[in-house]
């Protein structure tokens, strides 16, 4: 008893140390090959692959090869095991080396890359796999060398493997890449294996006997077990070996579909996969358990009864997860609970069934089962989704297993109770499913909208009248906002000389390259999602003519491997992470070793503008830190919305132009493409607005945070992707965000010009006997000493008199200093309109400050306030 305690433990730690292999497998390869479906198909279908060679060739040989040489099945299990831990090591250098040599094949669509990245990164990893696949095989050998367990040998390893993979699948994502990184975490899994290793050789070492004894013992049940399974029935073999296959392949291709079609809810994180997977292996390890518990006890339910439940389960994630129905991640999860425990409980009873505890046919009968967990995927990502969608894709491999449950139902099983309610139930979830659900792509593509479907991506081109939107995989990544001209306008207009070439990464809804185009000079554009590009057309009635634009270039590629594979150097490369900021593999564009790559494709002064949306503050101090990591000068402007961060930089020192010089650098078409809206037409004073907002608040270095501990993104450790730990269980001190400055708007401008209209029509009544040509602080002065002696009935209020000054002070200290008005706005709420002074950062309030110097009763404070402000900016500019 004790023995098989330990194996178990043994086993759990191996599925932990798998399932966290295949999760930072597949994230070095998309840092080495690119965020592509075709990698993210090619690591999991070689480790499946893997795991298919290995269960059916160590089933083959390992019996025979015991029984030749007299050495345990443990012994040879703890070899396999040493074996994993050493391709935890060498998979992320072969990985390294794999990207070094497709530099030169060409584009990521390219027909040799995708050969040539699919056998460099399967030979990678297959060889690893290979050994994890012959784990179960050689462990249900050794099983039987005493004859403690056998015949339900399989079902024994499988839940001690589901369970490990449910916690490296928690583990992993929550803790350890947070702490860690990735190739830290691998190193500790990599000590995982070497320790199963070496409690293998002692395992074997205790309980080891004669070998003439054992190895006599194992033969005669080997060959009394072949006899026995040579005369089973071959047409319940051939079906209980077709049920195998059938769950595998379904599966497999459910849980990607599910993927894409709950992408609304679950989001694109990192968590959101994690928890599907986790739902996942917690039914399966839940259903498997239940097996195991009944078969003890001799009550193992049949195949009939579990397809049975199945074909109802299956078509639950299609009724119950309606968009018209209140949608939540939980209720996701739920939904495929059920089927996930039925595959749990069925799986192993089929395989255990179909092996009768024999390792060369259980690791036949697992392979099998691997076989279609690889051929699954592949049929739903190429095939099934691109073709009809998510609902209609779960609706056919869902149908299976009615077919199989019909099919494998004899006249016993009709003639009982439980057959007329379940063959009921399942008709009527098929009958909905076809009629009454509603696709969960319907919630976005109703309306004027046009879907859009790759091997990538489901995207959504939505237009509701005058608002449009991008939505891909369910995740909103583009408008036609000002944002999105200002990735391009602000890092063109500081450069002194006219650019020449530009890059701009991520297409999104094409507002940038068209704003990028408007300069005059050669433009190319990335974009990973080949829909993305497809969809260009529904936004832009001038579409085709952007497109035939000769200065243009849109390639369908990933932009860190876009940059890794080109030779060329840009005057300015601009880059729209996607959203959000959290995203599944987006630190890639927000690592330091990202931003070395578009330092390598600058030229010495061209000028590089990432933008960041906004949100926690820790991961604004991560992007910073990574983005000076890599260059020495740094300037960060808060978005004209109101919410996020331009950061532009450049290894050449950057100096901020003035309104009239950045309007004076741009072409024609540049400036008309800025002040571009879709609700009126263009007037006279608008591009010195729109430019004024951009440039309006440029925050300072120590304006950012910079709280300990010092904080970055690289591709070991993506900090914005892994945030459990600081966001949920306070892992850091709650840092405080910048403040929420913007440049006013236009109604907020309009309102200054009004204010300050009014102030020059009241002057006059309080600087009568002045000869008009005073200092604007000194006529300050003066009018609030005399409105203070004014006792006529219809003398403004103070209140009043303040907001009309204000605008005055202002205006003074934009033409003394440069500075803008801006909106400062507190947890959402509009705050006061403020002067702001760049080049230091200080702000001023004058409507405070007259306020104060008038209930105070000396008019001398106001002058004081405003000369103390400028004291204050100049010597700040002095320190600077």
């Amino acid at each position: 008893m004790l023995r098989n305690q330990l194996l178990f433990v043994l086993f759990f730690v191996s599925g932990f140390c798998g399932l966290l292999y295949q999760i930072i497998w597949l994230r070095l390869a998309f840092a080495s090959f690119g965020i592509l479906t075709s990698v993210l198909s090619i690591v999991i279908s070689g480790f499946m692959l893997g795991l298919a060679i290995g269960s059916w060739a160590g089933g083959k040989w390992i019996t025979p090869f015991t029984r030749r040489t007299g050495i345990s099945a443990i012994y040879v299990y703890a070899f396999f095991e040493a074996m994993i831990g050493v391709g935890a090591l060498v998979v992320p250098v072969l990985f390294g080396w794999g990207e070094d040599v497709l530099l030169d094949v060409g584009e990521m669509d390219s027909r040799a890359y995708l050969v040539f990245s699919a056998l460099l990164v399967g030979g990678a990893i297959l060889p690893w796999c290979i050994f994890m696949g012959t784990t179960f095989p050689v462990m249900m050998a050794y099983l039987r060398e005493d004859g403690s367990e056998h015949e339900g040998s399989f079902g024994f390893l499988y839940l001690a493997n589901v369970l490990g993979a449910l916690g490296g699948t928690a583990v992993t994502v929550l803790v350890l890449v947070e702490l860690f990184g990735f190739r830290n975490t691998l190193l500790l899994a990599a000590a995982g294996n070497f320790g199963i290793a070496i409690a293998g050789v002692l395992i074997g070492r205790v309980a080891r006997q004669p070998a003439g004894r054992r190895q006599v013992a194992a033969s005669d049940r080997t060959s009394a077990d072949d006899e026995g399974a040579a005369a089973a029935p071959q047409a319940s073999s051939q079906r209980i070996a077709s049920i195998i296959f059938m769950t595998g392949f379904t599966s497999m291709a459910l849980e990607v579909i599910w993927v894409r079609a709950y992408a609304p809810i679950l989001k694109n994180q990192v968590y959101s996969f994690a928890a599907v997977l986790f739902a996942y292996l917690l039914a399966t390890a839940l259903g498997s358990a239940w097996y195991r518990r009944h078969r003890k006890r001799s009550r193992a339910l049949s195949v009939s009864v579990l397809l049975g439940f199945l074909s109802v389960t299956a078509f639950l994630p299609i009724v119950l997860n309606d968009p018209r129905l209140h949608w939540s991640a939980v209720a996701v999860c739920a939904s495929i609970f059920p089927f996930c425990a039925g595959l749990g409980y069925l799986t192993p009873l089929l395989i255990d069934s179909y092996s009768q505890g024999l390792p060369r046919r259980g690791g036949f009968a697992y392979a099998l089962n691997v076989i279609g967990c690889i051929i699954g995927p592949l049929v739903a990502s190429y095939a099934l989704l691109p073709w009809l969608g998510s609902q209609a894709s779960m609706i056919v491999m869902s149908l299976p297993f009615v077919v199989y449950f019909l099919s494998t139902s004899d006249r016993t099983d009709r003639s009982r109770r439980w057959f007329l309610p379940v063959a009921s139930g399942t008709g009527a979830l098929v009958l909905l499913a076809l009629l009454v659900s509603r696709n969960p792509e319907d919630r976005w593509a109703s309306g004027d909208a046009q879907l859009y479907r790759d091997h990538t991506a489901t995207v959504i081109a939505r237009r509701f009248g005058d608002n449009h939107q991008l939505i891909v995989n369910g995740v909103h990544q583009g408008a036609k906002v000002d944002t999105f001209r200002v990735h391009a306008h602000l890092p063109m207009g500081m450069r002194p000389a006219q650019p020449k070439s530009a890059l701009t990464i991520c297409f999104g809804m094409g507002v940038t390259y068209r704003s990028l185009l408007s300069w005059g000079q050669e433009t190319t554009a990335v974009e990973l999602v080949p829909s993305v590009v497809e969809s260009f057309r529904f936004f832009w009635s001038d579409a085709d003519r952007v497109l035939a634009n000769p200065q243009g270039r849109i390639v369908i590629d990933d932009g860190r491997r876009f940059l890794r594979r080109i030779t060329d150097r840009f005057d300015v490369i601009t880059i729209d992470a996607p959203e959000p900021p959290e995203a599944a593999g987006s630190s890639l564009l927000f690592s330091d070793e990202f931003y070395a790559l578009v330092k390598r494709r600058l030229h010495q002064e061209g000028v590089m503008q990432q933008f960041y949306r906004g949100g926690e503050a820790k991961l604004l101090q991560a992007i910073d830190t990574s983005i000076r990591s890599q260059f020495p000068h740094v300037k960060v402007f808060a978005s004209i919305s109101g919410t996020g961060y331009h950061f532009i930089a450049s290894q050449a020192p950057l100096r901020t132009p003035t309104v009239s010089e950045f309007i004076d650098r741009m072409p024609a078409a540049a400036r008309e493409d800025l002040i571009a809206a879709a609700d009126r037409p263009a007037r006279p004073g608008d591009l010195p607005a729109k430019v004024a907002a951009m440039l309006a608040v440029e925050l300072q270095p120590d304006e950012l945070p910079r709280q300990a501990p010092a904080v970055r993104v690289t591709i070991d450790r993506p900090f914005n992707e892994y945030f459990a730990l600081r966001r949920f269980f306070g892992w850091y001190d709650e840092v405080p965000s910048p403040p929420v400055v913007r440049g006013l708007r236009r109604p907020e401008q309009q309102v200054m010009l009004e204010r300050l209209a009014a102030a020059r029509r009241t002057l006059p009544r309080y600087l009568a006997g002045t000869d008009g040509q005073l200092p604007q602080v000194e006529a300050l002065r003066i009018a609030l000493a005399n409105w203070s002696a004014d006792t006529a009935p219809d003398r403004p209020s103070r209140e009043q008199l303040a907001t009309e000054l204000d605008a005055l002070v202002g205006d003074h200290l934009k033409k003394k200093l440069g500075c803008n008005w801006v909106l400062l706005q507190n947890d959402g709420e509009t705050g006061q309109i403020l002067v702001r002074h760049n080049a230091s950062g200080q702000m001023f309030d004058p409507y405070q400050a007259i306020l104060e110097s008038i209930e105070s009763g000396d008019a001398e404070r106001i002058v004081n306030a405003v000369n103390d402000f400028i004291q204050r900016t100049r010597s700040n500019d002095a320190l600077r």
